[in-house]
């Protein structure tokens, strides 16, 4: 089988974490005699000129790499910030179009595999029906809990789920989410997120590892892009509830600015260190040597945060929403706070530091979510997919010849 996967959320030079989750499914997808190409639309910027920022970060993105043994490819398309929403599927479609017709002529695929269902998922629908391929849709998060709130995407998304031949979500709670919007429940596979046990694993020597990061007090992690949604200020401000606890923000973003002079004006800047962009390496050590991980977003699919720091050994205090309840569902992962307040998050990290769990357990559980078993099961669903595709037009050519 020859899949081509699809997805803006990829991994490149400029942004080597971004979408990491999806190389990770990636690299577990196929099996012997498979083959795989990545196209991961990026949208235009004529300058690279370190003065436009995150616009210019986009332009400095090579064109094609590989990662991993996989062929990647960053084709441009035009994407027309807040006003182009509703044209950004048929737009990235457009210009992947000819991009993906030259790139069948040595790679001639059998499947689409889309990852974010918009505007990714709906140019996947509309490239499939060019290609005569079936096509494959999964729901990551905000695609679910916060695009289709918009008339025109919810009605695009819901036509893209129905005509495909896949449709899988990473957590139940973005299913149920779909279903209420209006897709039926028998077509949707739940196909939860891995992670890799073997980066993300327990100190050899935990002692040694706080010692060395100068862990001396009970010490509390976030890690996660500083936006107001990941919810930062809940943890500065649950941390000022917790005197003799330090807080380390490992992440860059927007909101840096803004949180440092929160941790200043509650009187706790001394007692936090953001730590900027931090490789995944170190975060594992991070994570390990710390006593408590705290995700205390507002959405989530199923967060990396939470399975890396179970990896790792380390029990989560996480907010109830989306897919973390999913995660956070029995003692040895963590604290699921009763609500999403500073009060609430200050007292889960409160009730972990003084009677946490075993950590040998947290990190048991973390080993029942492996990418081993989401790869298997995606690729027999886009088998199922090929094979129902391929007896369909058999039908019909013989239907033809009659």
């Amino acid at each position: 089988m020859k899949i081509l996967v699809l997805s803006s959320l990829y991994p490149n030079e400029m942004q080597p974490r971004h979408g990491i989750f999806i190389e990770h499914r990636v690299a577990h997808l196929a099996r012997a005699g498979d083959e795989i190409r990545v196209v991961t639309p990026v949208p235009w910027f004529p300058s690279s000129n370190p003065k436009f920022g995150q616009y210019a970060t986009l332009a400095r993105i090579p064109h094609s790499a590989e990662r991993r043994g996989v062929g990647v490819d960053y084709p441009r398309y035009p994407a027309i910030p807040k006003l182009g929403m509703t044209l950004a599927p048929f737009l990235m479609a457009a210009w992947l179009y000819p991009r993906i017709a030259k790139l069948r002529r040595e790679f001639d695929f059998d499947v689409i595999d889309s990852y974010y269902f918009y505007p990714d998922g709906v140019a996947a629908a509309l490239l499939a029906k060019w290609f005569d391929v079936p096509y494959a849709m999964t729901a990551l998060g905000s695609d679910v809990t916060q695009i289709p709130d918009s008339t025109p995407a919810r009605h695009m998304i819901l036509s893209a789920v129905r005509k495909a031949a896949v449709v899988t979500t990473v957590a139940g709670a973005l299913r149920d989410r779909l279903v209420t919007l209006g897709a039926r429940s028998d077509t949707i596979s739940v196909v939860l997120h891995g992670v890799d046990l073997d980066l993300f694993s327990p100190p050899v020597d935990r002692l040694a590892s706080r010692a060395k990061l100068e862990m001396v007090a009970p010490t509390v992690m976030c890690v996660g892009y500083l936006v107001d949604n990941k919810g930062i200020d809940l943890a500065i401000r649950a941390i000022a509830r917790l005197p003799d606890v330090r807080l380390m923000i490992a992440g860059t973003g927007p909101c840096e600015i803004a949180l440092k002079a929160l941790a200043e004006s509650l009187g706790v800047r001394d007692r936090i260190d953001f730590l900027g962009h931090v490789d995944q390496d170190s975060l594992a050590e991070l994570y390990g040597a710390a006593d408590v991980v705290a995700n205390c977003s507002e959405r989530e699919g199923i967060s990396n945060v939470l399975l890396e720091a179970l990896a790792c050994g380390t029990p989560l205090v996480a907010t109830p929403v989306w897919g973390s309840p999913e995660v956070v569902s029995r003692a040895a992962a963590g604290v699921l706070t009763a609500d999403r307040s500073d009060a609430a998050i200050a007292k889960g990290i409160a009730k972990l530091i003084a009677s946490p769990p075993d950590r040998s357990e947290t990190r048991a559980y973390a080993e029942t979510f492996n990418w081993h078993d989401t790869g298997r099961q995606h690729h027999r669903l886009l088998t199922d997919a090929v094979a129902n595709h391929r007896r369909r037009a058999s039908s019909r050519m013989a239907t033809g010849m009659l």
